[in-house]
Parts: structure tokens; sequence; C-alpha cells
């Protein structure tokens, strides 16, 4: 159907007929895309097939990667660049008078995530099955993903994401495949032939419905599959409250994250990890076993990845299974339990370390409480023996203290693997925040830096560079992303440079479009454009960057002879919705940009933008369009980043700390190509150990924070009364814990310098395509193959 355009054109207009009912004259936008994409599926479903029915026969081990976000984004030009069919398909629609952007314009992002997390576990699938791997996914299909976020007289307000108002047509429902999780209720054991067996009874059932996506690797014949779990009713449900069993069991697949503030969103949070885990544990071992006739093996076979602590369940799920439903002993679960689970850790934030109160936990899973249980009275057992009467010690290492389950310590204590995602971010774990379970388990600790995947975010989102860098130097890099280190050979060719800017500045216009469509602003694109795009947090310090722009506008506004290149300064970011500060850090930017786009004195040299909703496909435009890349952590605490990576391929300069994987950008470009500021990791780490910052001490000696800071709260900002009081009490009163106001002058002089360098416009281009050049090193591919031969011990088909 795809052979060439004529053959499509035809095959198109028989199934529009066929699916929608209707003649071509009649049909919608919205039923053009349902056809294409329908034939699409179709089209890929025997690779599908052939794919399953290679592994079946290879006995090759199999990964499974769980994980709690898949930030997809869209999927009909992508699948198209994969398959290598865009160009028929598009000559064929234009022919009938079809343009296909406009049809990628009718697919919802797949609100399937928040942020990098999901990001990255959707970047692996795409190098998995691009590099020939046999490694699949699995996660839950969130009726209303995590929000749509509007901007109401500059507040965040959240409203359901409706991704699947239409349906999805990615998608294949797979009911026959359904699988019974199991609530609340309690345990009974009793001996059978000399054996202790377990029974979970009175439970309430909740039907893991799979909903399977193809997922389709770059110009090859391998097509892996993500599967996706939709909470449903069970068919016979023993509840005396029909429709309350049915209202809390659709909320388990409804929306991304709950808030759990209170006890009711903890119970709901806990059991969609539950239901992740024992629907895809069931599942893989329901597949297994229809290859082999034991389970003895089983870690010989299947590697089960656990994507941050969300599916860390997967290890007393898998021991469960292999207890109570294969009549294991717990040495042999163990043993298999152990080498089949692997885990990464994201975070050197305590409090995204998960830990369930055990008062919620218990009654809510009491067989999986029972064997985390004597798991945790089996290690500790261990420690005693290694650290005799140093309780202390032994509870500080517990997974069960304090009344809480520690998510965290279960999954060091029950796999095989854990890395880091970034050198800086690995060393931490081990000198610090996991310095204990490295000194008992040091083999089990290694290092996979991030990576994006240059499909997508390269060759897809920027297709004028893309076609630049294979005149240059031969499409070869879009299968070996590391080729692009002979862009380096073009870093004195004025005519290459001279390119690279028109492109730019292409992407810019294009983005400029963008923000006069959704903000209603006109922004020049010979400004340099700033751009801080990433979920909202304090430790982001997206608080860091707005303040400079006050202090920018205040210069303005005061001293004429201040000279400053016209600046943009684009923010995106979603705040969690329990999450008041940083709602209150939106607030502020909106504020700021309320102030600074009306005033005709300065906005022809400073505008602000807060582009609402950002999303993958959001993402897609502004990328490309990015002068300058803002990765401003504190150092030490992000783990490693992606979105730098992004920027970075795209030709965007970097001004960060040296944080997360922007210390291995600077060692690959060098650091001259970037803008690297304020404190280190181990200057912080420092602070945070023996103390010393004082941060009253930088608002009453430098009058920039002081007179920033004050207009938070004296009337600066019409309407706002005590508004940023909180903002203002977090930077003084609870002594700014993200060294806000420590690395404020370190910022400002960054970035005058960042700003004098982008007027040498030759300097400026020969910079952004070393960063081009040298991003290869952080495609996913490398990733993911580093993974495969270190970890999970797969090969390629």
């Amino acid at each position: 159907m795809f052979s060439n355009k004529e053959k499509f054109k035809e095959f198109f207009l028989q199934r529009l007929e066929m699916t929608c009912g209707k003649s071509f004259g009649e049909s919608t936008k919205r039923d053009h895309y349902f056809t294409i994409g329908n034939m699409i599926r179709e089209y890929v479903s025997t690779g599908w097939i052939n794919t399953n029915e290679r592994y079946r026969m290879a006995k090759e081990k199999q990964v499974y990667y769980l994980s709690i976000e898949f930030l997809l984004g869209r999927l009909l030009h992508h699948n198209l660049l994969n398959l290598g069919l865009e160009d028929v398909v598009r000559e064929g629609l234009k022919d009938l008078g079809i343009d296909l952007n406009e049809l990628e314009e009718i697919e919802a992002d797949a609100g399937l995530g928040n942020g990098g997390l999901g990001r990255l576990a959707a970047c692996f699938m795409d190098s998995l099955a691009s590099l020939n791997f046999p490694g699949h996914g699995c996660g839950i299909r969130y009726k209303h993903g995590l929000f749509e976020q509007k901007i109401v007289d500059g507040y965040q307000v959240e409203l359901p994401e409706q991704w699947l108002r239409h349906g999805h047509v990615w998608e294949v429902r797979r009911a026959d495949l359904a699988i019974e999780v199991p609530f609340w209720g309690s345990v009974e054991n009793r001996e059978e032939n000399g054996q202790l067996v377990f029974r979970h009874v009175g439970t309430e059932t909740i039907t893991a419905v799979p909903y399977d996506m193809p997922i389709v690797g770059f110009k090859t014949e391998t097509v892996n599959t993500l599967r996706l779990w939709n909470a449903e009713a069970s068919p016979y449900p023993i509840h005396k409250d029909i429709l309350k069993y049915k209202r809390d069991t659709e909320s388990v697949s409804e929306f991304l994250y709950p808030d759990d503030t209170h006890d009711e969103g903890k119970i709901l949070r806990l059991k969609q990890q539950y239901f992740l885990v024992s629907a895809s544990v069931r599942s893989i071992i329901r597949s297994y076993k229809k290859q082999y006739d034991t389970l003895q093996h089983f870690h010989e076979h299947v590697c089960i990845h656990i994507n941050d602590t969300h599916p860390v369940l997967a290890i007393p799920e898998l021991m469960r299974v292999l207890i109570d439903e294969e009549g294991m002993g717990w040495d042999e679960a163990w043993h298999i339990t152990v080498n089949t689970i692997s885990y990464t850790n994201h975070t050197t934030l305590s409090e995204a370390l998960e830990k369930w109160p055990v008062r919620i936990f218990q009654p809510l899973l009491p067989r999986i409480y029972m064997i985390i249980h004597e798991i945790n009275e089996r290690y500790c057992q261990q420690l005693w023996d290694l650290y005799p009467g140093e309780w202390d010690h032994i509870e500080s290492m517990a997974i069960i203290a304090h009344n809480e389950v520690r998510m965290a310590h279960l999954a060091l204590v029950g796999s095989f693997s854990v890395n880091g995602v970034a050198a800086l971010h690995t060393e931490i774990l081990k000198k610090r925040e996991m310095k204990s379970f490295y000194q008992i388990f040091p083999e089990k600790f290694n290092n996979k830096t991030n990576g994006i995947t240059h499909r997508r975010w390269l060759l897809k989102a920027n297709p004028l560079l893309s076609k630049l860098i294979s005149e240059g130097i031969g499409d070869e890099w879009i299968q070996r992303p590391e080729k692009l280190l002979e862009l380096n050979k073009f870093t004195e060719d004025t005519s290459y440079l001279e390119q690279l800017y028109q492109i730019k500045q292409q992407n810019k216009e294009r983005l400029a479009k963008r923000i006069l469509e959704q903000n209603g602003i006109v922004v020049d694109a010979s400004s340099i454009f700033d751009i801080h795009v990433k979920r909202l947090h304090a430790y982001k310090r997206q608080l860091l960057n707005i303040l400079h722009v006050m202090y920018l506008y205040n210069q303005l506004k005061e001293d004429s002879s201040f000279h400053m290149h016209p600046r943009t300064f684009i923010f995106g970011a979603k705040a969690s919705p329990g999450y008041y500060y940083a709602k209150k850090i939106i607030k502020l930017i909106n504020t700021v940009a309320e102030k600074v786009n009306k005033d005709d004195r300065t906005n022809e040299k400073l505008k602000v933008i807060f582009l609402e909703n950002y999303r993958v496909s959001l993402a897609e435009e502004i990328f490309p369009g990015a002068d300058i890349s803002e990765q401003i952590s504190t150092a030490s605490k992000e783990a490693s980043g992606t979105g730098n990576m992004k920027f970075m391929m795209n030709g965007a300069l970097t001004v960060g700390t040296l944080d997360g994987a922007n210390v291995e950008m600077m060692e690959r470009v060098g650091e001259d190509n970037l803008f690297i500021f304020g404190l280190t990791a181990d200057q912080v780490l420092n602070y945070n150990q023996h103390g010393g910052y004082n941060s009253r001490d930088y608002y009453h000696h430098d009058k920039r924070i002081r007179q920033a800071m004050d207009q938070l709260i004296n009337g600066f900002f019409p309407d706002s009364d005590a508004e940023f009081e909180p903002i203002f009490d977090s930077l003084l009163s609870e002594n700014d814990q993200y060294f806000v106001l420590r690395d404020f002058d370190s910022y400002v002089n960054i970035q005058k310098e960042a700003g004098a360098t982008y007027e040498n416009r030759k300097q400026w281009q020969k910079m952004s395509l070393k960063n081009i050049a040298a991003s290869g090193y952080f495609s996913s591919d490398r990733t993911i193959r580093e993974y495969a031969e270190d970890i999970w011990r797969i090969k390629a088909e």
C-alpha cells in the first residue's frame, strides 16, 4: 500500500470510505488522520507479529522496562520517519490536497508522563527497537495523564487532559490477556505437604486490561511492544456499593501522580504502583511459561528493569508469584528475584525516595507487606552480622523502620544492579546518599549517563538542521550519531556557519509565530531566545532566572548607559497540583512578564514569555529555536537532565551549573563552548553538611538582590498584595535552601558574558556547531547499548 504514491492514494481513499463510511469529499481532517494512522498500524502489524515470533523462537533474553511514565508525544510523523515512508505519504496526501503537517496537529500528545523520567523511557523504547534489542515497556494507560495546564490571571489551573477523547489510533486492546489485581483482604496460611502455604482472601479486585502499542524501530524490521494497563471493574465484584467500587477502580488509571498530601491520595498512588507491577510481572511470567516448563531459570531469560522507585513493588510481587503460585521455597525465589530485577535511581532528593506508612501499606497489600517484612528481617540479620550492636546504623539501612516502608532501600536490596544516570550523580549516590549500601554492595553500583533519541529531537524536530548536517557529513549519523563529531571540520567554514545561523533564524521565526498564536505577543526573532523549559521545582531554580530578569528590567529602567542585546526569556513548566511553592513561582514569572512586556521603555530590549501546557509536541518547536539553554539547577540536585542534551543537539549554548550531565557535556565540548557558573556539587554538599551559609548576608550586601527581593513584597507589582511573601520568606527566613542568592552574582556575570559572546556572530555559530558535533555521545542509542551489555545482558536480534 506504500510502494509508491499512486498505490498509497488508491489505498488511502479505499480505507477512508471503509473506515469512516463517507466519501472523500465529505470527510474531515480528523477522518484523514485516523485513516492514515490505521493504515500505518496495520502496515507494521506483520513486523510486530514477526518480531514477537522471532523472540519466541530464538529464546534469547528479553528486558521489560517498568515505568510509571512514558512521555511519548505524537507518533504519526515519528512512525513515518522510522518506517522510511514520510516522502511517499507526504507527496500522496499533497496530491489529494492534504497537508501532512496539519494531520500531525490533530494528534493529541499521549498524556502518559510529566517530565524527564517519562521522556527518557520513551527515548529508550525508540532506541531498543532501532538497535534490534528485545525490549518492551510496561506502564499505565492514564485516561487524563498528568493534567492540561492553563494560565489564568498568571496562575496555573489544572484541567483534565483529554488525549483519549477521540480514541487512540496506535493502540490495540487485548481484553483476552486481562489480569485480576487484588487489594485489601487478609492472608490465611496453612500447611500442605510439610510446606507453609499462603492465600490472600476477601480481596477487592481490579481488572488490568492491556492496551498494546507497536514501537517501531528506525528502518529495521523490529517492532517491540509498549503495554499499557487500563484499570477496569472486575466482572464479578464482591462489593456492596457497586458505583463506588467502579469509581474507585477507574481512578487507578485516571490521573498520573494524584495528590498524595492526604491518605486518600497516598492509597491511590500505592494502588497505581502495585496495579502496574502486579499486572506486568504476571503478564511477563505468563508469556515466559508458554516457552519454558519451569521458572527455575527465569532470571537467565528475563530482566525486569524498574525506572525509579515507583515500580519497586515488582520485587515482592515476583517473590509472591514464585512462592505462592509456583510453590518455590524462599531461598530459590529470592535468588531468581534478585537476579531478575535491575534498578535506576533518578534523584538525590530524599523526599523523592518514596516511603509509605505501614498503617496504609499493610491493610492495602497484606501479602506483599508480609513478604517485604520477611525480606527486611533477613536483611537486617545480615546487617547485624556485619555491624553487631550498631542499632542506629542498622535502623538507618532497614527497609522497614519508623513505621514506614522505604522503597529505595527495597530496590537496593532486591536488585542485582543499581545505576545512576550521570557520572556526578552516581558518585554522589556512592559517596553520600547511598554510601552505606555501596559499602555492602559495591558490585551492584554503576553509571549509565542518560541519552535522548536524536531521531526525534534532531531528525524530526529540526529537519532544516538535519539536512545541513547530511549535506556536510552524509546521513550515516542518523544511525551512528557519534558521526556528528565530523562536523568539527566546518568550525572555520564561514559559509557553513552562516547557513547554520540562517537555519536557527528560521526556527526562531517558527517559534515566534507559535508565541504570537498562543500568547498574543510579538517577539523579535533577532533577540536572544533564552529558554528555560522543564518541570517546575525549587531546585531547578526558575526563581533564579526570573530574579535575574527583574534585575535586567531594573537596570534598563534606571541606567541609561546599561547595554544588553535584546533578549526574549521563554519559560515552560508544569507544577505538581499540590506543590504550592512551585505554583507561586509560575505566578511570579507571569506577573513579571505582564509588567515587562507592557513597558514601552524596555520591551524592545526585554520580553518574558510563559508558554502554557509544556509538552513533547511544543518542545519539538522550542528546542530548535533556542539560543541559550538554561540548566541552572543547584549543583548536586539534578541527577542528569535530558533537556540539556536536546538543546545541545539543536545548537543552543548552555548556561548552567556543574550539575548532572552538564559536567559530561562540558567534558565533551570543552569548557570554552558553554557558560558555567555557580557553586560546585562539593561546595553545596559542604554547606549542607557543615553549614556556613547565611542568605541574609547576600540580601543586605548586594543591592541588586535586595531591590529585586523587596519588589516581591513592596507593591512594585500592582494588586499582588502578599502574593509573593512565601518566596521572599523562603529566601530569607528559611535561608534559601537551593542557594539562589549565593549564585546570583555569578549568574548575572555569566549571563552578561553570554550576551556579549552572542554579538560575535561567527564565534557564537562556531560554539553552536561544536555543541552539535559533541551531542552524538548523548544519544539514547549509546545509553541503551551500555544497558544492554553491562546490565541486561541482552543481544541484538
